[in-house]
């Protein structure tokens, strides 16, 4: 396989290097980039959970501190965020704990971003999160 299809035409590389794994043709794989892509389908998966995660925490910190402001919106928002993270842990078994690992990163995240779109005092927001990780995919918990 031409080496230079891989930046020249991606998605006829993407077809060409699956045909030739379908077609036991190893021998003209790409492999340098087509490890490239495997450990980056990984990372990506990792970066949609921290985003969801993000997402989530946002919408709780607004849900319990901006109480007269609470949306139809913001509460889909929680629950589609939840669901998301669920269905890529369903897909991807080994990630079970690491929405725990980036918990407290992520909530730092949306601490700022809460503060920013509330308007609110950044101070208003605990440092700490004032709900578990375990409530905060709960299907049931709101703040």
């Amino acid at each position: 396989m031409d080496l230079m299809l891989y930046e020249q035409d991606y998605y006829r590389w993407l077809t060409e290097t699956a045909a030739a794994l379908a077609d036991g043709r190893f021998s003209e794989l790409d492999v340098l980039n087509l490890v490239d892509e495997l450990e980056s389908m990984g990372k990506s998966q990792k970066r949609a959970i921290e985003s969801y995660l993000n997402v989530l925490l946002l919408h709780l910190l607004k849900w319990k501190y901006q109480s007269n402001h609470r949306s139809g919106s913001w509460k889909s928002s929680i629950r589609n965020s939840r669901r998301a993270i669920q269905k890529r842990i369903a897909e991807s078994p080994s990630l079970r704990t690491y929405p725990k690992t980036v918990f407290l990163e992520c909530y730092a995240v949306a601490r700022e971003n809460a503060a920013d779109e509330t308007e609110l005092p950044l101070e208003v927001f605990p440092e700490l999160p004032p709900f578990t990780f375990e409530q905060v995919l709960d299907e049931t918990f709101l703040p």
